[in-house]
């Protein structure tokens, strides 16, 4: 029974990310497609979360822009009922050598164990069904959307919901995934408002 607890208070999320490196760094290199298959190709909330966590790492390079997309394209397969995701060859050839992973991993690994303690399995366990899952597509596409614009200082809140919601997924915790959508919305809100003021300073000058 003690054994039981501590697993459940570790959480099956934070398991999974430490597999996930320990993998990495056997193998070297992984490409994205591998990347997901190696955790579980069908785990189509944990495929959400590893697609976000890399836009809060300090990674040089348009990371939001290339994992922004493939969130998008997994969004659409969400959407349509999909339960085995497929990426096109050319962002499931895209190589993450085992420094990138490990940083990922090291980098979000905290946040991911705050969000853990704080759930608990079995609450509104409509909003983690399949059903459910399917119409959380369209605020993942949306948040994906805003991932992959180029808002400076604009991808926390986006990838902080898609975290929430992944892993209230994952741990069948609906009460987390309902915070998840409330902070979807906010974080969509941030993003509209950041876009009106970047359009109205560039046509003020424009303008002057």
């Amino acid at each position: 029974m003690k054994d039981e607890t501590e697993e459940q208070r570790a959480g099956i999320t934070s398991a999974k990310l430490e597999a996930l490196a320990e993998t990495a760094t056997r193998a070297g290199t992984l490409s994205l497609g591998e990347l997901l298959d190696a955790m579980g190709r069908t785990s189509i909330a944990f495929t959400i979360l590893i697609l976000s966590l890399p836009a809060l790492t300090p990674i040089p390079g348009p990371f939001g822009m290339f994992f922004g997309t493939c969130l998008a394209i997994v969004s659409l397969q969400i959407i349509a009922g999909y339960r085995r995701i497929w990426l096109p060859r050319a962002l499931a050839d895209r190589k993450l050598s085992a420094s990138i992973v490990t940083l990922v991993v090291r980098h979000t690994a905290p946040l991911v164990r705050r969000v853990e303690a704080l759930l608990q399995r079995g609450r509104l366990r409509a909003l983690t069904g399949h059903r459910a899952q399917t119409l959380l597509g369209v605020p993942v596409f949306l948040l994906a959307v805003a991932i992959a614009l180029p808002i400076p200082f604009g991808n926390f809140l986006p990838v902080g919901a898609l975290v929430v919601i992944a892993i209230g997924l994952m741990e069948r915790d609906g009460l987390a995934t309902l915070f998840g959508i409330v902070l979807a919305a906010i974080a969509l809100g941030t993003s509209g408002g950041l876009i009106w003021g970047a359009a109205s300073a560039l046509g003020w000058v424009i303008a002057s």
